[in-house]
């Protein structure tokens, strides 16, 4: 099996996807690149009923290499990340809060210091159809110099240099959009100067350390 251990992976994120309301339904998909090889979870299929087996495993290009299961509908997104960026892992989402204020705004602004782990204020992606080309290449401009996207009326893109990284991207992308909607409930919050994104962003490559295992 090709990418055993991506897919073993896949199958455990898209099942902590739901568990952290990341998505709704079989909405929301998952990809991981190694070498020329992506795998991406399939389209449609319940995530409580995946196993390794039933994950895609496409080229750069997104034609399968395998036969299986049709892969999720976002491969043009998915191919486009990886194309673009030094993206390991892509991670796609329809959260409650993202997907709320993609519907009204245009850019998700410095209303925390978190927002430094997506490289800054994370811009709002023009609407297109889900799938298309055209929703890839509109992802793909709003996540210059970015880690993530929101994109209009749908939902929200993450990526990082490992599956873990890009998840946790998108646990905390969505954590700061419901922070900025409270906020907005009680009156117009505080902005953090892109200064202090930079200070921040500078700080979290040192922050974090390792808990050693027990013998």
């Amino acid at each position: 099996m090709l990418l055993h251990d991506e897919r073993v992976q896949l199958v455990e994120y898209c099942r902590r996807m739901q568990a952290d309301d990341l998505t709704v339904g079989t909405s929301g998909n998952l990809s991981v690149r190694s070498g020329d090889h992506i795998a991406i979870t399939p389209s449609g299929a319940a995530y409580e009923d995946l196993t390794p087996e039933s994950i895609c495993v496409i080229d750069l290009d997104g034609n399968p290499v395998e036969d299986g299961l049709e892969p999720s509908s976002e491969v043009p997104m998915h191919t486009s990340v990886y194309k673009s960026t030094d993206a390991k892992a892509v991670v796609h989402t329809h959260p409650l809060y993202a997907s709320t204020l993609s519907a009204v705004v245009d850019e998700l602004p410095a209303v925390h210091y978190m927002v430094a782990l997506l490289g800054g204020p994370v811009r709002v992606a023009p609407y297109a159809t889900f799938g298309s080309p055209e929703l890839a290449e509109n992802s793909i401009k709003a996540m210059e110099g970015r880690y993530g996207a929101i994109l209009q009326n749908h939902g929200a893109t993450t990526y990082g240099d490992s599956l873990a990284k890009a998840y946790t991207r998108s646990i905390y992308l969505e954590w700061v959009c419901r922070m900025y909607y409270q906020a907005k409930l009680f009156g117009q919050p505080n902005i953090l100067s892109d200064e202090e994104i930079a200070r921040v962003a500078e700080k979290l490559t040192t922050y974090g350390q390792t808990v050693p295992s027990s013998s």
